[in-house]
């Protein structure tokens, strides 16, 4: 390495496709924080229509922004990346769009980028016909453009990469601010008017990838053995408006509670009992690694990677498993659970962010020698 090069930090393009409030966001700007911003710096390019919340934050750490045509409008896309590729002069392309990571890579090959990095975070599930249509018709192409394969689970990179060699960089957290704290449970739960209710959890985006719909019908069957429980659901979304009718059809108004996208989710985690993700599909869910580091019960359906199990409290459910056999697990492990601090678990399975950012680092340096 040159002294220039050590001078100046390395700038990678950092391709996502609408920069919101999702988890692929989340996963990335962990790794932006806990970087040594003096040797690596990130660039975001965004899809146009982002509502870009992080910007503020990137751009006082250092970090450029660039909004880019959707890549529905392909050749204007292609066009603004490959110039802003050769403006200016990446050497290294990480592209987070999962099987559209094609696109982004194209265009870094014909500008010249040397290293193009292809980061898969999802899989696919039944019933989102035209989505599928587009994973399914990429997927051949995945390993055609980048120069090295990257996944945020085994499962998410042998579903796009096959057999190909691919690396694996877990979706890590800030394990501190998750650790359980019995004083922040008590105010958390002040704070919302609860006493010593059975409070479940979830936090993700109103979409059809989590299952909101099987969530409302998992707790109607709850409250059928315990009447007070409380089912907590953060965040936003287009099916938000559904889950709403959903909860008053079962009669579950008094027990559901919608607290729209919240600033600080690590909270609410502490007033929880059990953290349920009856997902569709995923890659591994950043909730999932959370809710862990808190130490509360994780029921996870089966179509969520087993690799997200560090605890022996997180649990896999079949979707097609009757309503009772969810509502028993969910309510048998919260009962037992004891919350203390499993961040030595934790950081043991990989989910350290400050360990991994420093992995995610050297692997940038080691392609530029």
């Amino acid at each position: 390495m040159t002294m220039e090069q050590n001078a100046q930090p390395i700038r990678v393009a950092q391709m996502m496709t609408d920069m919101n409030y999702g988890g692929v966001e989340m996963v990335v700007m962990n790794y932006y924080r806990h970087m040594d911003r003096s040797r690596v710096q990130f660039d975001f390019f965004a899809l146009e229509g982002s509502t870009l919340p992080q910007r503020e934050e990137i751009e006082r750490l250092g970090g450029r922004v660039y909004v880019v045509p959707k890549y529905t409008h392909l050749p204007q896309y292609e066009q603004e990346i490959g110039r802003l590729f050769r403006q200016n002069g990446y050497q290294i392309v990480h592209s987070h769009m999962n099987t559209l990571s094609v696109l982004s890579l194209w265009g870094a090959k014909r500008a010249g980028v040397p290293n193009r990095i292809a980061h898969n975070h999802s899989t696919v599930g039944r019933g989102e016909g035209a989505k599928n249509v587009m994973k399914y018709l990429l997927r051949p192409f995945a390993a055609v453009y980048p120069t090295r394969l990257c996944a945020c689970s085994r499962t998410a990179g042998s579903w796009l990469y096959g057999e190909k060699p691919f690396r694996v960089f877990n979706n890590a957290i800030e394990l501190d601010r998750f650790t359980y704290d019995a004083s922040k449970r008590k105010a958390v739960r002040q704070e919302l008017g609860l006493g010593d209710e059975l409070v479940l959890g979830h936090v993700g985006r109103f979409c059809y990838a989590k299952n909101h719909e099987f969530l409302l019908d998992v707790m109607a069957e709850v409250c059928k053995q315990r009447p007070d429980a409380v089912l907590l659901l953060i965040g936003e979304g287009e099916s938000e408006a559904a889950a709403r009718r959903k909860a008053e059809a079962l009669g579950l108004q008094e027990n559901v509670r919608f607290l729209g996208r919240q600033s600080d989710p690590a909270k609410f985690y502490q007033a929880m009992d059990a953290f349920v993700l009856p997902s569709r599909y995923e890659g591994v869910p950043v909730v999932g690694v959370e809710a862990q580091a808190s130490c509360l019960p994780l029921i996870c359906s089966d179509k969520v990677p087993k690799e997200i199990g560090v605890l022996p409290t997180t649990k896999f459910v079949s979707l097609q498993a009757p309503l009772k056999l969810w509502a028993d697990t969910i309510i048998c492990n919260a009962e037992k659970t004891i919350r203390r601090d499993t961040s030595a678990e934790m950081r043991a399975g990989g989910f350290d962010i400050v360990t991994e950012a420093k992995k995610l680092e050297e692997f940038y340096f080691d392609l530029l020698k």
